[in-house]
């Protein structure tokens, strides 16, 4: 993967979701039609720093309690999904890069 400081990288999207100093990706879309959706776009900011942006829309049930456990369950998945993420990024002591 090229990580060249300055102009593009490889993977940006190089039209009008560049600004500002970002560099965006094309979106990459997960559709469960009438269900969910959940779209993740790579950002590399001005700073350089590379981020993931999710977006993620999810049907809820009619019922509000219903509604409210499926709110509950999602915020606990979030939670160890970007903790398993920043786990993930951390540097291991004795390695390179």
């Amino acid at each position: 993967m090229n990580r060249r400081a300055a102009g593009h990288t490889d993977w940006c999207g190089r039209d009008h979701r560049c600004g500002l100093g970002e560099h965006r990706s094309d979106e990459i879309v997960v559709d469960i039609a009438g269900r969910a959706r959940a779209v993740l776009v790579r950002v590399r900011t001005a700073a350089g720093r590379d981020h993931a942006e999710i977006r993620v829309r999810v049907a809820l049930a009619p019922a509000e309690l219903a509604a409210r456990r499926q709110l509950v369950g999602l915020l606990g998945d979030l939670r160890q999904v970007v903790t398993r993420a920043a786990i993930a990024a951390r540097p291991r002591p004795g390695r390179a890069g």
